[in-house]
């Protein structure tokens, strides 16, 4: 009975971790259509084409090396296709506290649960750089940085590793669940990088200092898009409890569920009530972006908050997150879909936040922990950038620009009736 007990905990767990997964690759679906909606229609094509190709670069890289480097999980996964059921059993029978313990689970599941934040990480840059970067810089950028740079932070943070051998995050007491840092914040840290070299979109920014709205193509797909980000998000943070199959663990995946949109909601009217206040109308894009502010706010912990605590932590993103869209515009970073904002300065509150409710987690220890994953993705990936546009440039022609991105990169335009193609 015993081992019966113990190959349906197995397979359930492991079923748990492919449908989470799967949850957290439809999140690719709503970056393509967040990020179509809110550029204009003559760069839509590349910003789609762009999304399929970085997520299946990230499949192939991290499969080839990353889960390697982040995991020891073997390089092009060897080994993985086996499985010893024996051994499994004795495992379970060896465990602390029985039903209750650790998590056991198949690898290749393991696997697809972790590929689908290496892509999700690398959509944040897509639309950061959206509407004058160069298709295959950008494609070039996604092998180094989900083969190398993701990978290797990601094993200094969940991986458990010593960073450069020096310390341990852990023993610092930095925690991040989900990833507000690890992944959301590592993917604005590379995106800031390439804006900061790309420069901003022609006519955003005049010279007597007027900043230029420039309004995406298709609101309607911004909004489906965050819908579907919403909704992957459950699989994102409920998949990372890593454990279904016992009452505490099945119960924790109900409240991650709960917080989770319980933060979502409360940073998309925290963010509408500002915008209100602030420009006098109920801005959209603001919602949207509250909302996606709140998701990551209580991705770094969203297990130990209450469900008031939660919202209130969303609510706290969502108004961060506008003031921190109007900043960078000030300044002159160039942020067409609001991603650095969204994902970087929310993604570091997320961090900040856990010790309110995370008592196994120190304020020290977060700071530390985002300043390794901040400092070491920033300045890779602008090195990488540097490189690029050294060798094969970064930045298309103004003429390219000015004609849509869609014309020169891809040959195809998105709504061709609308935008008048040469007949």
């Amino acid at each position: 009975m015993e081992q019966q007990i113990f190959h349906l905990q197995y397979a359930i767990d492991t079923f748990y971790f492919l449908v989470c997964g799967a949850l957290v690759m439809w999140m690719a679906a709503g970056f393509s259509m967040l990020e179509a909606g809110l550029v204009r229609a003559k760069n839509t094509t590349e910003i789609l084409t762009k999304n399929v190709a970085l997520y299946s670069i990230s499949c192939i890289m991290y499969l080839a090396c990353g889960y390697e480097i982040m995991y020891g999980g073997g390089f092009f996964l060897s080994g993985i296709e086996a499985v010893d059921a024996d051994a499994v059993l004795k495992e379970f029978s060896e465990r602390e506290d029985g039903f209750t313990g650790g998590a056991i689970y198949s690898k290749a599941s393991d696997f697809f649960f972790q590929v689908v934040f290496v892509a999700t990480a690398m959509s944040i840059v897509s639309g950061a750089v959206a509407e004058r970067m160069k298709l295959w810089a950008f494609l070039a950028f996604t092998v180094v940085l989900t083969a190398f740079i993701y990978p290797m932070e990601g094993s200094w943070t969940w991986g458990g590793n010593a960073v450069f051998g020096l310390f341990t995050l852990g023993d610092l007491g930095f925690s991040d669940f989900a990833g507000s840092g690890i992944v959301h914040m590592a993917g604005a840290a590379a995106a800031l990088a390439g804006v900061l070299l790309l420069g901003a979109r022609k006519g955003k920014y005049s010279a007597d200092g007027r900043i230029n709205a420039i309004p995406g193509a298709n609101l309607p797909l911004a909004t489906l898009g965050t819908f579907i980000l919403w909704m992957g998000w459950f699989g994102f943070n409920g998949g990372s409890v890593l454990k279904l199959g016992d009452i505490g663990n099945s119960h924790s995946v109900a409240m991650v569920f709960l917080n989770t949109n319980a933060a979502a909601a409360g940073g998309a009217v925290a963010a509408l009530a500002l915008a209100k206040l602030l420009f006098k109308k109920a801005d959209l894009t603001m919602a949207l972006n509250g909302a996606l502010a709140g998701l990551v706010a209580i991705t770094a912990e969203p297990s130990t908050p209450t469900a008031l605590q939660a919202t209130l932590f969303g609510a706290i993103a969502g108004v961060i997150v506008v003031f921190s869209i109007i900043s960078l515009d000030k300044v002159k970073i160039d942020d067409p879909v609001g991603a650095i904002s969204v994902h970087g300065v929310v993604g570091l509150l997320g961090l900040l936040l856990v010790p309110v409710t995370n008592g196994d987690a120190t304020l020290g220890g977060q700071i530390i922990g985002a300043l390794t994953i901040f400092g070491w993705v920033f300045v890779t990936s602008f090195i990488v950038w540097s490189i690029l546009k050294a060798v094969i440039g970064i930045r298309v022609t103004e003429e390219q620009e000015y004609e849509g991105v869609d014309r020169s990169e891809c040959g195809i335009e998105a709504y061709p009736e609308f935008v008048g193609s040469a007949k």
